[in-house]
């Protein structure tokens, strides 16, 4: 599989020549520091901000915002991924319009969150697969 890599000052993380990347919505999220996309079905968006929270903490929040929104919680986990402990949570949410699942990865470090989250109304095992592989890649700087 060919691979591109996205760098800044901050992560690096390296993605199927298939994504495409996109401008990242700065406007309504403006921890936003990366957005990639394959196809109209599948959307990936990278945030960054400091926190004071613990893995812990933080997944217990986010377990709660999730069903807040009236999501369903299939899967919340801390694991290891890139040589990092991490939350992974996977849910389905749903709108008036669109029912979709979430595949969403918590990394904590130094005082800073980094969380991956994957929206797909699709979630074929090759694009679990691809998405599996990024968050493998994905490295602090």
């Amino acid at each position: 599989m060919e691979l591109k890599t996205f760098k800044n000052k901050k992560i690096s993380f390296k993605y199927p020549v298939t994504w495409e990347k996109e401008q990242p919505d700065t406007f309504n999220n403006p921890d936003c520091i990366a957005t990639l996309s394959k196809g109209d079905e599948n959307l990936l968006n990278v945030v960054m901000f400091p926190t004071h929270a613990n893995l812990e903490e933080f997944k217990l929040k986010m377990e709660d915002m999730i069903t807040d929104d009236g999501g369903v919680l299939m899967e919340s986990d801390l694991v290891s991924r890139a040589g990092k402990d991490a939350i992974k949570v996977v849910a389905e949410m749903s709108t008036p319009d669109i029912v979709f699942e979430i595949y969403t990865y918590v990394f904590i470090y130094l005082n800073n969150i980094y969380i991956f989250e994957l929206r797909t109304v699709n979630p074929r095992n090759d694009l679990l697969d691809e998405y599996d592989a990024l968050i493998n890649s994905f490295e602090i700087l």
